[in-house]
This record gives structure tokens, sequence and C-alpha cells, in this order.
């Protein structure tokens, strides 16, 4: 066979799959089952429970995700802000609901990024305490020291790092496989589980206590967001590959040889998953945990970075400095200011919570909400862009629907026990993504209501014998292609000068991920020396002015950085006498506004070449 072909490349791709995609809930039997069954190791909740856990696995992951989620690709990206995207772009009635919920659902994953890591890493570290029961003081601070060289190392780059991410998640899921098939010879009886009226008859019987462990069930299945968002790395048919031939069939296997092993032996209720191995092999076992815990966290720690690039390029957070740590691929970015805030989170909640079954009180509601806006956004890409019926869209999303709505119902019960900290951090979020996305609005609006048009001006300075035009060129970024500039008015008012080319450029923000480089610029000439350029990067794409410049060489308007000089509009937000916006918004708009990273360096202009005029705007 061709190693060029496609089966050989789809099998290396859901190898990386393994790795990046399937961390969070590859690492979910370190403490799912346990969180089940910890307070009623009896058979009746152990076959309950682990029928519940392999079903809604199928449901959820198998059916809603990887047949109808995956579907929904935006231009070959996933992700809820691209759902969220695409959803909004047919929906012109439904459009501030949808952009409002993918807002929420983005901000929940933030959530879900801060506990992810604590709780996979904790998990791991208690695997000591069997081997050595003595070592129980030492499980927080060695969490806490893998927690820290995991983010310590994030400003390196993870394209090395990555690279292993595959095998040792391979190894990981084939230990899992192999742990649960032998618990499972040992006490076949367990096979019973596989029915799905064990789990249909255990809500029916065991009433709220049921509904209650509804709750730790979807722990899960915590990581099946990752499926979608990671859609535009891998591609479907990989991602489909590794939970059909690995993930699923290692999960199912090593939940079932957990549910043998506390049939057999209830006293291994305390931590199953670790009572599965040998004595003799609980310490490779822990370092194993340790290593897929890592991996784990870091495909959260990378989400978190990709959906704030996708926040920030949409216009829902400022602009933030973005590291590229790889010069051959652009989706390998670092964040330091979000890096530093999940490291405190992550040490904060291993702090505070110390164990992982602590944690596990806090974590799902997040992901479980999400799940909800995921479906409702689906829903109406179903019927907008894939021309379904409403009857079709309400008998099979319907479905799911309810399905979210209970295992949301039961994560509700968490609130009081942790899971106020997710659904808190997601609030703030949220209420500075609004802010941010109002306050640029009204700004927009205040100095729309000021400019005159681009033809206007270029008009009278043709006809204004006084105004000297200079040798060079001046490009002036703006933010409405159709008025003046605000740095130019300001330059012509100040200095009486103009060069003699004049380009305005505009940097568009497309409802796509990607723009292709044919269309990335469009030229427009005008007279008098001036230019209209249109520059369009997709919401996952770096609009760098590197990118333009060439683009627009090919077009025929070239430019050299050392005889240019990039002239850049910067708003000073002043508070008005009837502010338009709460003073207490007003406030957290300016704070924002002056934390944001300066244009000059958010474009990739040579700093050099840079010149600022400032103009007031009053809320």
């Amino acid at each position: 066979m061709n190693p060029s072909s496609p089966r050989p490349r789809s099998t290396a791709l859901a190898l990386g799959a393994l790795g990046v995609v399937y961390g969070d809930i590859g690492t979910s039997p370190l403490y799912a089952f346990r969180e089940c069954v910890q307070n009623y190791p009896d058979p009746g909740t152990i076959l309950g429970s682990i029928s519940l856990i392999l079903w809604t696995l199928v449901v959820l992951v198998s059916v809603k995700y990887l047949v109808l989620v995956l579907r929904a690709d935006n231009h070959g990206e996933g992700g809820i802000l691209a759902l969220m995207a695409l959803a909004t772009g047919k929906a012109s009635r439904l459009g501030p609901a949808l952009t409002l919920g993918g807002i929420i659902g983005a901000a929940l994953l933030y959530g879900d990024g801060i506990i992810t890591p604590a709780i996979t890493v904790l998990g791991a570290m208690e695997g000591l305490r069997e081997a050595w029961p003595s070592t129980h003081s030492l499980v927080v601070p060695l969490a806490l020291l893998v927690l820290v060289a995991v983010f310590a190392v994030q400003r390196h780059g993870t394209g090395r790092v990555g690279a292993v991410f595959g095998p040792i998640m391979m190894v990981w899921f084939s230990t899992l496989a192999v742990l649960g098939l032998a618990a499972i010879l040992r006490n076949p009886r367990v096979l019973h589980a596989l029915e799905p009226t064990y789990a249909l008859e255990f809500l029916a019987t065991s009433g709220w206590r049921g509904f209650s462990i509804l709750g730790s069930v979807f722990l899960a299945v915590t990581g099946a967001e990752a499926l979608y968002a990671d859609l535009g790395h891998f591609g479907a048919r990989p991602i489909r590959m590794a939970w059909t031939y690995v993930v699923f069939p290692a999960l199912a296997l090593n939940y079932l040889g957990q549910g043998a092993l506390v049939l057999q032996d209830p006293t291994a209720v305390s931590n199953p998953f670790f009572r599965l191995a040998p004595p003799t092999l609980l310490v490779p076992l822990v370092l194993l945990s340790t290593a897929a815990g890592i991996v784990a966290s870091q495909a959260l720690i990378s989400g978190a970075f990709s959906l704030t690039m996708q926040a920030m390029q949409m216009g829902y957070l400022p602009r933030i400095n973005i590291d590229h740590t790889s010069a051959q691929q652009r989706g390998q970015i670092y964040i330091g200011t979000v890096n530093a805030a999940l490291a405190l989170g992550c040490i904060a909640l291993v702090l505070g919570f110390r164990s992982s079954a602590a944690l596990a009180a806090a974590y799902g509601i997040a992901v479980a909400l999400t799940m909800v806006i995921t479906t409702a956004l689906l829903a109406c890409v179903a019927k907008t862009h894939w021309q379904w019926s409403s009857t079709r869209v309400g008998c099979l999303l319907g479905g799911f629907v309810v399905l979210d709505l209970a295992f949301l119902g039961a994560n509700l019960l968490k609130i009081q026990d942790g899971g106020w900290l997710p659904l808190g951090f997601a609030a703030i979020l949220v209420t500075l993504m609004l802010t941010w996305q109002r306050g640029r609005s009204v700004v927009g609006r205040r100095l729309r209501a000021r400019l005159i048009s681009l033809h206007e001006f270029i008009e009278s300075v043709a006809q204004d014998s006084t105004i000297r035009r200079v040798r060079g060129t001046a490009v002036f970024l703006t933010s409405n292609p159709d008025g003046t500039p605000i740095a130019l008015a300001q330059n012509l008012k100040h200095n009486r000068v103009i060069h003699e080319r004049v380009i305005v450029l505009w940097f568009q923000t497309s409802v796509l991920p990607h723009v292709a480089p044919e269309q990335r610029v469009t030229i427009e000439p005008r007279p008098h020396g001036f230019w209209s350029v249109t520059a369009r990067f997709g919401f996952m794409e770096d609009p760098e002015i590197g990118f333009v410049r060439d683009a627009c060489a090919e077009l025929g308007l070239a430019w050299n950085d050392f005889e240019t000089t990039y002239f850049l509009g910067r708003e000073s937000i002043v508070q008005s006498r009837h502010p338009i916006l709460p003073r207490w918004r007003l406030a957290l708009f300016g704070l924002l506004s002056r934390n944001a990273q300066e244009p000059a360096a958010f474009f990739r202009i040579p700093p050099n070449r840079v010149i600022e005029l400032g103009v007031q705007v009053e809320l």
C-alpha cells in the first residue's frame, strides 16, 4: 500500500488523537466509577452504575458527538465558538440568544480547563497510597509539583512533547483494557451490565439515590466536548477511528473490570482502579497514570489557549499577547496570561479540595451545561444548514436535550459541595466578555458618529493647496472601511501633511475559521494616491501585517517597511455626565482597555515604524 494513501495517514492522525482528543475522557476511570458506588457498594448499584456508564458513553459520545456533532464542522473547524458562528450565520432572529449561549459555553469550558488538570493529577497521585499507605501526606505536595512543572513548560511549546502523547495514551488505553479484562475473567457476572435494562431498572427502582448517582456517571463523559473542539486538528475520520478501535473498548473493559472487582471484594470500593493491578505493578501504574494525567492536562491547557484566541478574534476578549511556539504549525501557541490564571486556579483547587473525591463534587456541572448549549446550537444548525424538518429536529435532538437536562439536574446537586466554583468562574468570564463586546460596540458607534466619509476627505485634501504631500507611504489602520481613520484626520490637523501614498487598511474578522489565501486581501484604488485595503482573517488565524504586505505585493501594491510609517489610533475612555454603561461596567471596560495588548504588537507591526495618535471617547 502506498504510504501516502489516506488509510495510513488516518491511522497516524488517530494515534495523535489519542493523546490530544481523548486525554480527558481517557483518565475518567481513575475516579468516575468510584464516585458512583463508594457510598452504595451493593450489587444492584454496581451493575446499574456500570450499565449507566457504558450506555452513556454509547449514546452521548458514539451517537451524539461522533455521528451528529462532528458533522457540524465550520469549514473543517469545531468547538463551541465555531458552532456558534455556524448557528448564527443563518438565524437572524435567534442570533443574540445563540451568541449568548456560545459565550456562556466558552466560559464554562474554562472552568473545565481548571478542574481537569487538578482532578486527574490528584487521582493519579492517590495510587501511591495503595502501594505505600504511609505516603498519604505526600499526595498533595506531589500533585502540586507535577502541576507546577506542567504549567512551567508551556512557554517552551508542546510540539516535541506532543509527539509522544499518542504513544503514551496508546500504552494507557492498552493497560486499561488488560487490567479490566483480567478482572472480568475472574468474575464474568459483571457482563450482565452490558444489558441496557440494568441501567433503566436501576433508575426506575432506586429513586433519588439513582438520580444523584447520575451526577457521578457523568464524570465518565466529561471529555466529550474535546472531540468536537479538536476537529480541525485531526478531522472526523481519525477521531472516530480512535474511539471505535481503541478508546471505547478500553474504557468499557476497564469499567467492567472495576465493577467485577468490587462485586468480588466490596472493600476495593475505596480505589477500584488501582486495586485492579497486582501490588508489584502499582508503582509503574502510578507513573503511567501520572503521565496520562499530564497528557489530559496538556490537552485542556492547549484548548484554553485556542479558545482564548478565537474569542479575541471574534471580539469577545481584549487583545492579549500570543506567543507562537512553532514556526511550522500556527496552531501551537502560548498565552502567558491564560497559563498563569489556569496554574493559580489548579493550585488553589488542589490546596482547597486535597483529593480527587472532593474535587469530583465540583466537576461535571460546567460540562453538563455546555452539552445542553451544544445541543441547542446543533438543533439550529440542523434546521438552517442541513434543512432538517422541525419534526426531525425535535424527535432526534429532543431526546438528547432530555438526556442532557437529566445529567445537568443531577449535577446541580453538587453546587453546595463545590459545583459553585466552575459556575462562579464562568459567570466572571461571561461578565468580562459581554462587557468587552458591549463596550467596543459603544466606542465604535461613538467614533463612527465623528467620521466623515473617506471619499469626502480625499476630495477635500485634493482641493486644499496648503496641504503638503511628502515622500513615502503611510498606512492607517481603521475599524470602518468607509470612514476616514481618526489617526489620518488627526495627523492632517496637527501636521498639515499627507504622504504621497496613503493606504487605509481594515482588518476584517470572518465568521469562518480560516480564509483562503486568494481571498485574503482586496485592494480598491482611490484617487490622489489613496488606496483602500481590506484584509480578511478567520477567527482562528493571526492578523499579521506581514501576510497583508505580501498579499498586497502580489496584487501590485507593494511597500517597504523601511520607507513606510504606520499610523494607529488610540482611544482613551472617559466617563460622561450621563454614562451609557453602568459605572461598575464602565470601570471594568476601562480596565480591560488599558491592559489590552498594543495594536502594533498584536498586528506584528515593526515598532520603530509606528506613530500613535490618541482621541478621547466619552461613554
